[in-house]
C-alpha cells in the first residue's frame, strides 16, 4: 500500500539521524578522525534524556540478540509552547529474522492518557507531561514495552538547515505559509523557509501524508548535503545543533551497537496502518479505534518482538 511505503521511507530518514551521529565518525581522515569521534560521542551525551522504564534494555550485542522496539517522536515546541508529539512512529526491529515492523500513531488517536486518568487525544501526552507521559502513554495503548525513544524537534530543521548551507526540495503543489511563498518545483531553501515549508498541513489535500512527505524531503537534502560537508567548523555546528534538539535513551554505545547488528533489518520491512473512524465528542475531533483494530496492532507488534 502505496501509505505503508511512505511510513516506512519516512522511518529510515528519521533512523539516519542517528546514522549521522555514528557514521560521521567513519568520515574523520587523517589528523581528525578522533577528534570527530570525540565531538559525536559528546554530542550523544549532551542528548541524554532520563525517563523511568518499567523492563530492562534488552541484549543487543554478542550472541543471544533480542528484538528491540524503538519510538519516534517528532515535537513541534515553539517558543512559549511545550508541544505536542505530531509524529509518533513505533518500530520494531528483529535481528534473528531481520525484520523490521512499524506503524504510525495517528496524532488525533483517543486513548488513556497514563498519569491523567482520563481519555484524550495521544499526542497530547507530550504536552501533559512530556517525553515521560508519551512514552507511558504509548507503552498502555500497545500493551508492549518501548525500550528506546528518539524524540527529534522539529524547531531544529532551521538551524541544521542552515548549517549545512540550506536544502533542495521539489515541491509537488504551490502555497503559501508563515509569509513564504513555494512554487512547483525545485527549489533551495534556507533553515526558516524549510520549516515553514515543513509545517504547512491544512492546505494540503493529504493533510499528515502531505506535511510528511515534506519533512521527509528535508531530513534527507540534509542528510545529501551533511554527507558533503567537509569543515570541522561545521561539524561542530552540525552536531551541536543535534545534542540541543534531539533526546534519547540510547547511550553512544547502543547506538553503535544497533547500527552493527540490528542494520540488515531495514531490508526487510513490513508496515501497516491503524484505522480508526473520526468521531465528535463534546465538540472535539477524536480518532476512535475499536478493540479489534487495537489488538490486531498489539498482535502484530507482540510477533515481531518474539
Amino acid at each position: 500500500m502505496e501509505s505503508n511505503r511512505k511510513v516506512a521511507k519516512k522511518m529510515k530518514r528519521i533512523l539516519l539521524i542517528i546514522g549521522i551521529i555514528v557514521g560521521i565518525t567513519a568520515l574523520g581522515l587523517g589528523g581528525y578522525g578522533y577528534y570527530l569521534y570525540d565531538s559525536a560521542k559528546n554530542a550523544v551525551n549532551d542528548m541524554q534524556e532520563k525517563v523511568e522504564m518499567d523492563n530492562p534494555k534488552p541484549v543487543i550485542q554478542g550472541k543471544d540478540l533480542k528484538p528491540i522496539s524503538i519510538l519516534l517522536l517528532g515535537v513541534d515546541e515553539r517558543k512559549g509552547d511545550s508541544g505536542r508529539s505530531d509524529t509518533m512512529i513505533v518500530a520494531s526491529v528483529n535481528p534473528n529474522t531481520e525484520k523490521m515492523f512499524m506503524f504510525s500513531i495517528p496524532r488525533d488517536t483517543r486513548t488513556e492518557i497514563i498519569g491523567r486518568g482520563y481519555e484524550d487525544k495521544i499526542n497530547h501526552a507530550y504536552a501533559f507531561g512530556g517525553t515521560q507521559m508519551a512514552l507511558d502513554t504509548v507503552e498502555k495503548f500497545l500493551d508492549s514495552p518501548i525500550d528506546y525513544y528518539v524524540k527529534v524537534n522539529m524547531e531544529s530543521f532551521r538551524d541544521i538547515v542552515d548549517a549545512v548551507g540550506g536544502v533542495e526540495v521539489n515541491n509537488p503543489r504551490a502555497f503559501e505559509y508563515e509569509g513564504n511563498s513555494f512554487p512547483v518545483g525545485v527549489q533551495e531553501l534556507n533553515g526558516k523557509e524549510a520549516l515553514s515549508y515543513s509545517r504547512m498541513r491544512y492546505e494540503d489535500p493529504k493533510g499528515d501524508l502531505g506535511r510528511n512527505d515534506r519533512q521527509r524531503q528535508v531530513i534527507t537534502s540534509i542528510i545529501d548535503k551533511g554527507a558533503r560537508v567537509t569543515s570541522i567548523t561545521k561539524f561542530d555546528n552540525i552536531l551541536s545543533i543535534l545534542g540541543d534538539n534531539v533526546k534519547t535513551n540510547m547511550t553512544f554505545d547502543e547506538m553503535k551497537n544497533i547500527q552493527k547488528n540490528y542494520k540488515n533489518a531495514r531490508n526487510q520491512i513490513e508496515s501497516t496502518e491503524i484505522k480508526s473512524s473520526g468521531k465528535k465528542i463534546d465538540g472535539v475531533y477524536y480518532g476512535i479505534v475499536n478493540d479489534t483494530e487495537r489488538a490486531r496492532i498489539q498482535t502484530l507488534l507482540k510477533e515481531n518482538l518474539e
